[in-house]
């Protein structure tokens, strides 16, 4: 007999025999540390007891100002800029004088042009009575006199430059931004300025579908500034989105004269609210106490200790609140907060 084998067969059976035992033992110990519910145990919720109420609410829209109009001032020619009028913040009126470019060359050939003007005006009178007593020839006349014409049509050429020299405010605003200094080269399409009328306001907010229906196009609406709460003002409904954005909300715009002052400025945050409106009767629970998906809403109401699924009818959202008109009655229980390890016929325990 080959004991040398059996002594390798029994120590190869001893080993695996003890790796057996190590899972086993491994699993015992894993198995004690796993934690197993307690299906009777009483889950701990908070709840509410329900009552039927006249719901009234605010409609209020959020949203934020916008400059009504804006631009950024450019050359309609480009030469260097010889003087700059103004500086960021200045307010400035429409037709006020913002840059000056340089314009001696035009002005030079205008005197050039004005001397040629005089010096034909002169040759078309005298040509003009030497043709009547025949002593010259009409087609002499008829190019002087095609001659004064260019030259005319070529003052009125200069005469339009230099007026593009000289650089003014398309409409009263402040100046937001200076992008040029004197002794800059200015050009077509190179910004010099901007200037922001803010003293008429876009108001901007974005709507459901389900809200849209409230605003009316040439409609007025209460538009308050969020830093100004107790100054309200008027905004006009100018503009009704006949698209939804991504979000699937309408955008709607309304033009609001600003504060004294100009208080409120482009890009602040305000609001639009609507009347009081009422709702009718209900029950006003909070939207975090709704499961389930939006076309069937459901909430854990609690009867005898336990917890029953119950589906809802949701008329309205107001803030973080939902408005529920149907599914469930004045006096019911309902669980409005501890629904991770809820479930239908848990046993429940709340204050």
């Amino acid at each position: 007999m080959n004991w040398k084998k059996i002594i390798t067969i029994l120590a190869g059976v001893a080993l695996v025999a003890a790796f057996v035992f190590k899972l086993k033992s491994n699993k015992e110990i894993a198995t004690e540390k796993i934690f197993h519910y307690d299906k009777e145990q009483a889950i701990q919720v908070e709840a509410q007891t329900l009552t039927l109420e006249e719901i009234d609410h605010k409609l209020v829209f959020n949203g934020n100002f916008d400059a009504n109009k804006e631009t950024k001032i450019s050359a309609e020619t480009q030469g260097k800029v010889n003087r700059v009028f103004v500086d960021a913040g200045d307010y400035v009126l429409q037709g006020q004088t913002l840059v000056q470019l340089d314009n001696s060359l035009l002005k030079l050939q205008l005197q050039s042009v004005n001397v040629q003007i005089e010096g034909l005006e002169m040759d078309v009178n005298r040509y003009t009575i030497l043709a009547q007593s025949e002593a010259i020839k009409g087609v002499q006349l008829e190019k002087t006199t095609l001659g004064l014409r260019t030259a005319k049509i070529q003052k009125l050429t200069l005469q339009e430059q230099l007026s593009k020299t000289t650089i003014k405010a398309p409409f009263s605003g402040v100046v937001t931004m200076q992008f040029t200094e004197v002794g800059a080269f200015a050009a077509p399409g190179i910004p010099l300025l901007q200037i922001t009328d803010i003293a008429i306001l876009k108001f901007t907010i974005s709507v459901s579908e389900n809200d849209l229906s409230l605003f009316q196009l040439g409609d007025t609406y209460t538009v308050t500034g969020d830093v100004y709460p107790n100054q309200p003002l008027t905004g006009k409904a100018t503009m009704i989105g006949s698209k939804a954005n991504m979000g699937g909300s309408y955008p709607i715009q309304f033009t609001v004269t600003n504060l004294k002052g100009s208080k409120i400025k482009a890009g602040m945050f305000g609001e639009v609210s609507l009347q009081n409106k009422a709702v009718g009767k209900g029950f006003l629970i909070p939207s975090s106490a709704i499961i389930g998906s939006s076309t069937d809403p459901q909430v854990y109401l609690v009867k005898d200790g336990k917890a029953q699924l119950q589906s809802v009818t949701v008329s309205q959202k107001i803030q973080n609140k939902s408005v529920i008109i149907n599914g469930i009655n004045e006096g019911d229980i309902v669980v409005t907060n501890g629904l991770i390890n809820l479930f239908e016929g848990a046993n429940v325990s709340f204050n």
